[in-house]
């Protein structure tokens, strides 16, 4: 499932728009011995706080276990807004109104910043409103909560009680000047503009441990990278200092475009009740389909977002958008389907700065919620200033406010009931692989199923025709895997780390392949 982003990347015009940079080095030939920072992970976060940092005169290297942008950075909606959903009013209920605004004024900066790079760097994009509303009457509760949250936090929102669309529609919060863009060819854009001056990149290198000496050494299969600080800026920390991946939840959504002959009106529509609907326009720029000047917008429509690894089928959630936008969006021709995966903190708030028991050389950032585009540029903003030894009031003031926030008994509470329900899905796993001995049928094109060979959870696959068989075990805390059957792979429901029906790790706190056998082998 290949997001519209990185499908259509080389038709959306301008310098250069699909090419990545040409930084290309190996672990054992790197220009420089000794880094003064190396950043794991080339999403927003990581090409963000990379490119802060070699403009602040510091030798980066920027690690990357696949390409650049290639999970949730290049598969969100590309919406680079501060209203979002009702965020606003769950910190605000949880929190104080200081952290609440300390929130909004970092997402704003991070907004500015995406505008001034994408000014500069050749990216398009459009200003538009941003509307957190109802799609019934019942949830017009939600939406006045949110207002409040939005005027409380000085931001220009107003109610909309009437919108010209075609999906159910009650009311809404706006908020005008909301970033709408193609977030593959921002990131794009990062990675070049972050080579051109002078930062390295390695991409398709893994790296699989930090040691927080002097220097720093992050481990790689081909070699040890040596620096004076590292910035671990992988969606979930692939390090367990801290134990953040129990601080979390990993949430697995879905997108799909489609062309239709009467798009919605402009504007960033997300709604606040379920079923979740998160609803935008954006050029339709592929060629080969007569797009081109004048042509209709793609419309593009998401959500059916649940914990990864606990959808009985995640074919069916996609299949619901498309049911929908057929019902609402008549003679709708699908063109795109894809997914994307995020981690909510417990906290309600991003983790950003320091790691424990990094000794003041490794930091991270963490749990943006789905809104990684202004949060991950803000994170950014503080781990640099970190970094470059901005002093404490010299910093910008949210980051001191959020920097000092203390645990609340809401938090506690949080974190008490997804540590039970991570206990309860590590129970069942076993239980269940119990169940299903080995040998089983072929699995049919497709599909998958974990069965139990002496104790031990096997997954069986058929993928473009092959069958194979791997451990079903997460190589992260040892969770068993369950099957995807809309991406084809295999999802651990306790932390969010997910695997190719071969085994090789995708993304998640886990940084080692599942073991592929030959034991347990289907009967044909």
């Amino acid at each position: 499932m290949t997001s519209l982003w990185r499908a259509t990347a080389a038709q959306g015009g301008g310098e250069d728009a699909g090419e990545m940079p040409s930084s290309r080095y190996e672990v054992a030939v790197l220009p420089v011995e000794r880094f003064d920072v190396v950043v794991v992970g080339a999403g927003i976060t990581g090409l963000a706080t990379a490119l802060m940092l070699v403009r602040g005169g510091l030798e980066v290297v920027v690690v990357e276990a696949s390409d650049v942008a290639a999970l949730a950075t290049g598969a969100n909606t590309g919406k680079a807004s501060v209203l979002q959903g009702s965020v606003l009013q769950r910190i605000r209920r949880a929190h104080s109104t200081r952290l609440v605004q300390a929130y909004v004024e970092a997402n704003l900066d991070g907004q500015r910043w995406i505008a001034e790079f994408a000014q500069h760097h050749g990216v398009p994009v459009s200003e538009e409103t941003a509307y957190s509303y109802a799609s019934t009457e019942a949830g017009l509760r939600i939406v006045d909560r949110e207002l409040a949250a939005a005027l409380a936090a000085g931001l220009p929102a107003e109610r909309v009680d009437r919108m010209p669309v075609a999906f159910p529609f009650a009311g809404a919060v706006a908020l005008p000047g909301q970033l709408a863009l193609d977030p593959y060819r921002l990131a794009v854009a990062m990675a070049r503009a972050f080579v051109a001056e002078g930062g390295v990149l390695l991409e398709r290198t893994r790296v699989e441990g930090v040691h927080a000496g002097r220097p720093v050494e992050v481990h790689t299969p081909t070699g040890t990278i040596r620096a004076d600080a590292a910035v671990i800026a992988t969606a979930t920390p692939i390090l367990d200092r801290g134990l953040y991946f129990a601080k979390l939840r990993a949430s697995r959504s879905y997108l799909t475009s489609y062309r239709v002959a009467a798009p919605p009106p402009p504007g960033l529509f997300l709604s606040v009740d379920e079923p979740t609907r998160t609803i935008r326009t954006t050029p339709d720029v592929d060629p080969a389909a007569g797009a081109g000047a004048g042509a209709p917008p793609l419309l593009l429509v998401g959500g059916n977002d649940h914990p990864v690894g606990g959808a009985p089928s995640t074919e069916a959630k996609v299949q619901d958008l498309i049911d929908w936008t057929h019902r609402h969006f008549g003679g709708a021709e699908l063109t795109h389907r894809w997914a994307a995966q995020d981690y909510h903190s417990l906290n309600l708030v991003p983790f950003a700065g320091r790691m424990p028991r990094g000794l003041g050389r490794v930091r991270f950032a963490t749990g943006y919620g789905k809104w990684g585009l202004t949060n991950g540029v803000a994170a950014a903003i503080r781990i640099s200033s970190e970094i470059l030894g901005v002093s404490w009031f010299e910093r910008r003031p949210w980051i001191r406010v959020i920097g000092s926030r203390v645990t609340m008994p809401g938090d506690l509470a949080r974190g008490v009931g997804e540590g039970a329900r991570v206990a309860r899905d590590l129970a069942s796993g076993w239980a269940g692989a119990q169940a299903h001995p080995a040998p089983v049928p072929r699995p049919a094109e497709g599909e998958g199923t974990v069965v139990n060979r002496g104790g031990v959870p096997y997954g069986v696959s058929t993928v473009d025709g092959r069958t194979c068989a791997v451990r079903a075990v997460c190589t992260h805390l040892g969770g068993v895997l369950r099957w995807n059957d809309a991406e084809s792979t295999w999802d651990c429901p306790l932390h969010g780390s997910r695997f190719e029906a071969s085994g090789r790790h995708i993304e998640g706190p886990a940084v080692y392949d599942l073991p592929e056998t030959t034991r347990t082998r289907p009967r044909i």
